[in-house]
C-alpha cells in the first residue's frame, strides 16, 4: 500500500510522489534564523497609528530615548517627510523609524545644530552578557545624497531600563555617551551615493558589562549641513553570534582527503544531513563521517519539540587550470606527466595538487633546432615567457640565444606582447551608470570569460556567472572587500585563473 505521507530521513520516496525527504513538501522544517532580543524588531506592532513626526511611541515596546524625537513612519498613515521619502518597499512590514543626524536652523535660529542627534530606545527581552559575543544586523534606508550622506550607525547600552530616556531636557545632548550611564556598544559606516535605497548593515558586538537597554542613532560626531540629514532603520536583529554562524562549513581543504563537512556542535541536539534533499542515512553527527560528492548539503537541527534546517552549503571541488610553455634543445627530452617528451607540441595532463586537488596544465614545449626561428607569444603583465632558461617579461622582440646543457644552441626570435585584458580592483554597484558591474574587460584577445566566483570574507560563494552586480539575493551588499576566482579563455586557445580581491565602493 502507498505510505501517506513522506518518513523524512530515510532517502527513500515513501509515498511515492517522486519527491523524496526534504524535496518533500510533506517534510516541512523552519529554516534556522536567529531571533531578535529587540521587541517589536520591524516596528509592526501598533499602539496607535503615526500621524506627523514623532510619535515613537506608537510603536510598541519602543521609547523616544533622545530629547530630539525619532520619527515612526507606517503605511496606516504618516509616509514620513515630505522632502526626502523612504526609499520603497520597506524591507520588512509597513513600519520603519526615521532619525536625524543635525538639522538645518529653524523658526528663531541662525546656526546649524549639529548635535541634534535622534535616538529610539528599547528595553530587551533579555540581557546581552558580559563577555558573549552578539550580531546586531538591520536595513538602513538612504533618501539621496543631499538629505542622507554617509553616517556611522552606532548602537548603544545600558545596564539598566530605568535609563531609558537620556538626556532629558537636553536638545543638544548628542549621542548617549555624552551624558552617564551610556556606553558604545558598536557602529557601522554607511555610504549609499545618490540612491534612493536600502543596505544591509551588521555590528559586532562583544559587551564588558550586562546590557539590559538600547538605543540606536547616528554617531557622535558632530555634522555641519546646510540640509537636514535623515536616515531610516528597520528589521532590526539582535542575537547571539553562534545563532547567526551556526551554518555548515568544511574542515580544511576542499580537494583533502580529511575534508569534511560540520556544523557547531550543541548539546541536547540531533543531526540529520542531507545532499540535495535526500537524507544521507547514518549521518547523524554534526560532522559528516565521509564525504558523499559534490553537492548541496543541508542539516535538519532537531531538539525538543523544534525542527529547523541550515541553509543550503553547495560543495564543488577546485580544478586547478595551469599553462606552461617549455623550450628544449633537439638532443634533450622532457618529463611530463610520467612520459619522456621529445617532439614539439601541446601536452595536456592533470596531477595532484599539494592540497589534493585536480591540476591540469597545458604545456606547449618547444623543440629548438639549430637555425634561427621566430616565436610570437602573449602573456599577461608581470608574467613571463620563458624560452629554454630565459624569461622575458617585456613587450617586444627580444633575440635570444640558447644553449643547452648539452651544448645545442640556437638563435630565437621572440615576438612578445601583452593580452588586452583588464580586471577592476573596484566598482560602484550605485545604479548611477558609471562601474555599476564588476566584470572582466578585454579585447579580441579575451575569447570567454568561463566563470566569474565571488566569495565573502567568511569564503562563502555569494555570486557566480560572468559579471556581478553588487548583490546577493537582489540586496545590495555592504561596502567592503569581497574576493573573486575568474577564469578566462584567450584567443590563442590557453585558459588563465586569476584569484582576487575587489573593493565594492558606493
Amino acid at each position: 500500500p502507498q505510505q501517506l505521507s513522506e518518513i523524512c530521513d530515510n532517502g527513500i520516496d515513501d509515498d511515492m510522489d517522486g519527491l523524496i525527504d526534504l524535496n518533500d513538501p510533506d517534510c516541512n522544517c523552519s529554516v534556522f534564523a536567529p531571533v531578535s532580543l529587540i521587541p517589536n524588531p520591524s516596528f509592526e506592532e501598533l499602539a496607535c497609528c503615526p500621524l506627523s513626526l514623532g510619535q515613537i511611541e506608537c510603536a510598541e515596546a519602543w521609547v523616544q530615548a533622545s530629547e530630539p524625537t525619532t520619527d515612526f513612519i507606517h503605511n496606516c498613515g504618516w509616509g514620513g517627510p515630505i522632502d526626502y521619502l523612504p526609499p520603497q518597499p520597506f524591507p520588512d512590514g509597513d513600519g520603519i523609524l526615521g532619525i536625524r543626524n543635525g538639522r538645518t536652523p529653524i523658526q528663531g535660529e541662525t546656526e546649524p545644530s549639529p548635535n541634534w542627534k535622534e535616538y529610539a530606545g528599547a528595553c530587551l527581552f533579555s540581557p546581552l552578557l558580559a563577555g558573549t559575543s552578539y550580531r546586531f544586523e538591520f536595513d538602513v534606508g538612504f533618501s539621496d545624497r543631499d538629505h542622507s550622506p554617509p553616517i556611522n550607525i552606532t548602537l548603544y547600552g545600558t545596564t539598566d531600563c530605568e535609563n531609558l530616556p537620556f538626556g532629558i531636557g537636553n536638545v543638544r545632548l548628542g549621542c548617549p555617551t555624552n551624558g552617564p550611564n551610556w556606553v558604545r556598544l558598536g557602529a557601522s559606516f554607511l555610504s549609499a551615493g545618490a540612491g534612493n535605497k536600502w543596505m544591509k548593515a551588521s555590528i559586532d558586538v562583544l559587551p564588558e558589562e550586562d546590557i539590559k537597554a538600547i538605543a540606536i542613532g547616528p554617531g557622535c560626531h558632530r555634522r555641519i549641513s546646510e540640509y537636514d540629514l535623515y536616515y531610516y532603520l528597520d528589521n532590526l536583529l539582535l542575537d547571539k553570534l553562534e545563532t547567526f554562524e551556526f551554518q555548515i562549513s568544511g574542515t580544511s581543504h576542499p580537494c583533502s582527503d580529511d575534508y569534511r563537512l560540520e556544523m557547531p556542535k550543541r548539546e541536547n541536539t540531533n543531526y540529520q544531513w542531507y545532499k540535495d534533499g535526500v537524507a544521507l542515512v547514518g549521518e547523524t553527527s554534526h560532522r559528516l563521517e565521509q564525504m558523499h560528492g559534490e553537492g548541496d548539503y543541508q542539516v535538519v537541527i532537531t531538539t525538543v519539540g523544534n525542527c529547523q534546517v541550515s541553509s543550503t552549503f553547495s560543495h564543488r571541488v577546485p580544478n586547478i587550470q595551469a599553462s606552461s610553455q617549455v623550450s628544449i634543445c633537439q638532443e634533450d627530452t622532457y618529463s611530463f606527466g610520467g612520459r619522456e617528451l621529445a617532439t614539439s607540441g601541446r601536452y595536456l595532463h592533470t596531477f595532484k595538487s599539494a592540497d589534493n586537488c585536480d591540476s591540469t596544465v597545458n604545456l606547449e614545449l618547444t623543440v629548438l633546432g639549430e637555425l634561427s626561428e621566430t616565436v610570437s607569444a602573449r602573456v599577461f603583465a608581470g608574467e613571463a615567457y620563458e624560452v629554454g632558461g630565459f624569461k622575458v617579461y617585456k613587450e617586444g622582440r627580444s633575440d635570444l640565444t640558447l644553449v643547452s646543457s648539452n651544448g645545442c644552441d640556437s638563435l630565437v626570435q621572440l615576438d612578445l606582447a601583452y593580452y588586452d585584458v583588464f580586471i577592476p580592483t573596484a566598482f560602484s554597484p550605485n545604479n548611477d551608470g558609471i562601474n555599476d558591474q564588476f566584470k572582466v574587460f578585454g579585447t579580441d584577445d579575451l575569447a570567454e570569460v568561463i566563470s566569474l566566483n565571488v566569495f565573502d570574507r567568511w569564503g562563502n560563494k555569494i555570486a557566480d556567472g560572468k559579471e556581478w552586480d553588487g548583490r546577493v539575493n537582489g540586496q545590495a551588499v555592504s561596502p567592503g572587500v569581497f574576493v573573486y576566482i575568474v577564469r578566462l579563455r584567450m584567443a590563442d586557445g590557453g585558459e588563465r585563473t586569476f584569484k582576487g580581491a575587489v573593493t565594492v565602493l558606493y
